[in-house]
């Protein structure tokens, strides 16, 4: 669900927000309702926002704040100094500011914001001493015009999609191609032997997706009309021209500089697996993976001869069950309204057992595109603003294949996500009451910009996702439920296989076997997976299992200590009303304020309301 940074130096600045929603319904004036320490919370976030805005406006612009819609990308000279010296500043004003702070909640936002800046020098440091800036310049352009051309995005602001491709084109007067800053930035980093390239595969992959990408852009101008406007044809031919000469510089000059080890430095792979959440040791990560994914396919196999008699499939084994259940593939249009028609029954149970709270409007889902597929080829969830939000909603994208290496190819097509049986789950996860009413909770109670922006994880996000899962399958049929437990087996592996991939403890072919033959996964989507391990997005796939065992033992010492007084929808709601604190920040919350609150005993603190 992530997407690849689009430069080493801007790896942890463009904030990873993956999902979110608002009820359509909410107005300003209601977000206006939030706490007093919310908004002396936001005013110190503004002063990190300040910093960091202007260096990559297209994601200030989709996060919701305004006056970014027509700015692009900052690779002028320079960059990693001005960078550095703007997030410096911005700690130390904020190191200043807590130590007159009196309001505890305040204080631990402060300190929130004081950590990422921290975190973010540490990140720009580490790759801009190991590793030559690589940027794919087609991805990048392609999320900026995206970005802006949407449904819910005011048509009053799509103009200046046009505006932004003329920027990152050089036609606008005092600009300069971003191909040509991006080869200047990497020409710079060149000369330092110390510096090495960006893995092969990576580099391939970018080439083979500039094609996807320029039509992916040309579509959007045509749906939303901006190609009968003036400039348009102009912009578009020099984007296609520019793309195509970066492509050439990149077989000539970068291919060859280009490593054959995907595996990054050790400290690299530390900070990555830091900045998803990680507080824990490879080696015990990958000690606890192991023995879960040995107890799931134990009662997957328990589970399959249950749905094979149900379907009459003659073979009871787990991975001949899952393979039979994939041979009824939902016809292409076909897809999006089984899925919602899974939604329905999914909500009806979550307010028949009183799982979780539910927004108050529709949920979006919809297939991806095929620049989209090349964007991101996991299914997803696709953020509104956050900030200043006008009633936009999150959308669910379903992915429908994993595009390949080779420019022109067609995609390789997954049959993982368009049987009957993986709706369930996959909507649970991304939809509700997973990602998407997490973060509609998140928008809707006010939670402050530093534990929406600034504390975001990926062990919070995705182990609420993957614990949103676990309420539902008790719930869903038989067959769901073995897909359920397939893709809780997928998380399971991705915890050690990731890391035992980056320490050079297991083999690219051996993890294709665990993938397809124990996992059960199709080739197009374990190519993806080994992918995202080794280049798009290493150590980010740790988070699901580790954010999903540390609230299954926040959960169960919170039924310990309550007993009879527990209650799961107020837990439920408790949790997602918390925002996007790391697990040791949510757990202190439950203790300190879920726990007594449900005893009697008066606590502080925010909330689920």
């Amino acid at each position: 669900m992530n997407s690849t940074p689009s430069t080493p130096a801007l790896l942890h600045f463009v904030r990873k927000i993956l999902l979110g929603t608002l009820p359509l319904g909410l107005t300003l004036a209601a977000m206006a309702e939030a706490p007093a320490w919310i908004e002396k919370s936001n005013l110190h976030a503004k002063v990190l926002l300040d910093a960091t805005n202007k260096f990559t406006p297209e994601d200030a612009a989709s996060t919701g704040f305004t006056g970014f819609d027509e700015s692009v990308t900052d690779l002028g000279p320079g960059i990693d100094d001005r960078m550095a010296e703007a997030l410096t500043n911005a700690r130390n004003e904020l190191n200043q500011r807590l130590l007159s702070e009196t309001n505890s909640l305040v204080r631990q936002d402060l300190e929130i914001l004081i950590q990422s800046a921290g975190n973010q020098l540490e990140t720009n440091r580490l790759t801009n001493k190991d590793l030559l800036p690589f940027i794919d310049v087609g991805e990048l352009i392609f999320n900026g015009e995206f970005g802006l051309l949407q449904e819910q995005v005011a048509h009053s602001r799509h103009p200046a999609a046009l505006v932004r491709l003329r920027r990152y084109t050089g036609l606008e007067t005092g600009t300069t191609p971003i191909t040509e800053l991006a080869k200047a930035r990497y020409n710079e980093a060149v000369a330092d032997p110390a510096r090495i390239g960006p893995f092969k595969d990576r580099v391939q992959q970018a080439i083979a997706n500039t094609s996807r990408y320029t039509t992916g852009i040309r579509e959007l101008f045509t749906q939303y009309g901006l190609d009968k406007h003036d400039g348009a044809a102009a912009a578009l031919a020099a984007l296609e021209h520019q793309l195509k000469d970066y492509n050439d510089w990149l077989q000539t000059t970068v291919m060859p500089r280009a490593r054959v080890d995907y595996r990054l430095p050790a400290e690299l792979y530390a900070d990555n697996l830091k900045n998803v959440g990680l507080d824990i040791a490879p080696a015990e990560l990958m000690q606890k993976a192991l023995v879960a994914f040995a107890e799931i396919r134990n009662e997957m196999q328990a589970l399959a001869p249950l749905v094979a008699k149900e379907h009459g499939f003659a073979d009871p084994d787990y991975r001949a069950v899952i393979k039979s259940l994939k041979q009824a593939q939902l016809p292409k249009d076909q897809v999006e309204s089984y899925y919602h028609e899974i939604l329905a029954r999914i909500e009806d149970i979550i307010r028949r057992e009183h799982i979780a709270t539910l927004p108050e409007r529709p949920m979006i889902m919809r297939l991806a595109s095929e620049a989209e597929n090349a964007r991101q080829p996991a299914p997803h969830m696709q953020p509104p603003p956050l900030v200043n939000n006008q009633g936009e909603r999150g959308q669910f994208i379903l992915t429908s294949g994993n595009p390949p290496a080779a420019a022109g190819a067609k995609t390789d097509g997954y049959d993982d996500f368009t049987h009957r049986a993986a709706a369930w789950t996959l909507t649970a996860h991304e939809g509700r009451p997973g990602h998407e009413l997490q973060f509609a909770a998140m928008v809707e109670r006010g939670v402050s910009q530093a534990r929406s922006l600034f504390a975001f994880n990926s062990v919070n996000v995705e182990g609420w996702a993957l614990y949103a899962e676990a309420e539902m399958k008790p719930y869903e049929p038989l067959d769901a439920q073995l897909i359920t437990l397939q893709l809780r087996l997928q998380r399971a592996a991705r915890a050690f296989v990731d890391p035992m991939l980056n320490l050079g403890l297991i083999s690219r072919e051996r993890v294709h076997d665990i993938l397809t033959q124990d996992v059960g996964l199709s080739e197009a989507m374990t190519k993806q997976e080994i992918n995202r391990y080794t280049f798009r997005s290493p150590g980010q796939a740790t988070a699901y299992f580790y954010g999903y065992i540390k609230l299954m033992e926040i959960r169960t010492a919170t039924e310990v200590a309550l007993g009879p007084k527990f209650n799961r929808l107020k837990f439920n709601d408790f949790i997602v009303g918390q925002g996007l604190l790391p697990p040791n920040l949510l757990e202190k919350a439950v203790r300190e304020q879920f726990i007594p609150a449900q005893m009697g005993i008066k606590a502080d603190g925010p909330s689920a309301r």
